[in-house]
């Protein structure tokens, strides 16, 4: 599986941002994609995840009523639909799929949010 993240950039705070991930390869085995962040000097966290099948969803407390995830089976596509950002968002986003017993990451793309 190979994941390309796009739309990361510089904002002010308040400000929106929508991040793709576009999936490719075996996209028929993933179970569970996800949107990741690491910001300088702390670990990676989980923002959001959503599942294949019922598109069940999951958001840090963090982000929870700021930012959507929402992913097209179809396309092999997934989104984050960031809100309301805030300069503590800033951070590398990462896309993230779960494989049974896998996990596969795009590179990242860099949010910036300026006060």
């Amino acid at each position: 599986v190979q994941l390309v993240e796009s739309g990361g950039g510089l904002v002010q705070a308040g400000g929106s941002l929508r991040l793709s991930c576009a999936a490719s390869g075996s996209t028929f085995s993933i179970i569970t994609m996800g949107w990741y962040r690491q910001a300088p000097g702390k670990q990676r966290e989980l923002v959001a995840s959503i599942t294949t099948g019922g598109g069940s969803t999951k958001y840090a407390d963090s982000v929870k009523g700021r930012f959507t995830i929402s992913r097209d089976n179809a396309k092999n596509t997934m989104a984050l639909q960031m809100n309301s950002l805030k300069p503590e968002d800033t951070a590398v986003y990462y896309c993230n799929a779960y494989v049974r017993y896998k996990d596969y990451w795009g590179k990242g793309t860099l949010v910036t949010v300026s006060s």
